[in-house]
């Protein structure tokens, strides 16, 4: 059965309008539409960096005991919170590192390596 929904905990996690912290939540693999309906936003056309905060708000489907994440909550993340869940976007979407399963021809040892996305730096 194909997972489509992945937990995450914020390294810092998101403080609301009362104090409250939120660190754990789950976000969802992206659509076709995550990714090309927030495209048309002016937001993003103005400012193309605004597209992370639109996609964020599409598929992560909670935050803490925040059920709707909005673009205000990803706005209101550390930055260090923002650039974990970018990481964890391209991980789980298959845009980030992948795992490949390798047999060494000299010891025939089998062993994972991580292997980056080409045009990845």
């Amino acid at each position: 059965m194909l997972c489509t929904e992945y937990e995450f905990n914020l390294p810092h996690g998101f403080v609301d309008t009362e104090g409250n912290l939120h660190r754990d939540g789950v976000m969802r693999l992206a659509t076709a539409a995550d990714e090309i309906v927030p495209l048309k936003d002016p937001r993003v056309q103005n400012n193309p960096a605004y597209l992370l905060v639109l996609l964020l708000s599409r598929v992560i489907t909670r935050l803490g005991s925040i059920d709707l994440v909005n673009p205000k909550v990803i706005e209101g993340l550390f930055a260090s919170d923002l650039a974990y869940l970018q990481e964890f976007y391209n991980r789980i979407n298959g845009n980030g590192t992948r795992s490949l399963h390798v047999n060494c021809p000299h010891c025939q040892q089998d062993f994972q390596v991580e292997i980056d996305q080409p045009g990845e730096l």
